[in-house]
């Protein structure tokens, strides 16, 4: 019967010693894991619907460090045309992520490059033009048949970026200015992919 429980108790030992050293390594090789993203320059490319692009935009955002949050920014391009207008802009914004785990505040700064080129376009921006109409008291004006200019805009927004990388999603407000108007609850939502 002794000999029974030392043999009972031998294996228990080795089953428990071999568990451990799995369990061990299966820990060591997570955080290593998670290690070698958080030490990573973080990239991400994504579609935008609304936003400083306009009405949509392609971009690509990166961190200037190697972290997950931080300081970054972004670059962005949209162009649109149909018969008899053609709309193109390119956006450049600064912006800073607060938070951890792939879920961060985002707040930013930047400027949109627009041209565009029309014979019946009416902008919120130009009061330049020739005529204008009312639309809940607010003037639209007839744009000029090209016309072209820099607008501010602000971001401040939610994102969602895995730390591993793979789909991120952001949303948010982001307010467009020049020095005639101002749009203050511009949202914006965008889908993409971190890497």
């Amino acid at each position: 019967m002794i000999k029974l429980l030392k043999s009972f108790m031998l294996i228990a030992l080795c089953i428990s010693s071999i568990s451990a050293n799995a369990q061990q390594a299966s820990t060591t090789k997570t955080d290593s894991i998670k290690n070698n993203y958080a030490n990573k320059r973080v990239q991400n490319v994504f579609f935008e619907l609304l936003g400083p692009g306009s009405v949509y935009s392609a971009n690509y955002d990166t961190r200037f460090s190697k972290k997950q949050d931080g300081l970054g920014g972004r670059i962005g391009a949209s162009f649109y045309a149909d018969g008899e207008t053609s709309f193109f802009t390119i956006p450049i914004v600064v912006n800073y992520l607060l938070g951890k785990n792939g879920k961060y505040f985002e707040v930013g700064a930047g400027i949109t490059y627009y041209t565009f080129k029309s014979d019946s376009y009416y902008t919120f921006f130009n009061n330049r033009g020739s005529s204008s109409y009312d639309v809940n008291g607010v003037s639209y004006y007839k744009g000029a048949s090209r016309d072209n200019g820099v607008l501010g805009n602000l971001n401040f927004g939610y994102r969602y970026q895995p730390i591993d990388g793979g789909f991120s999603f952001r949303t948010g407000v982001s307010p467009v200015f020049s020095t005639e108007r101002i749009i203050p609850y511009w949202p914006y939502v965008s889908f993409g992919y971190a890497f």
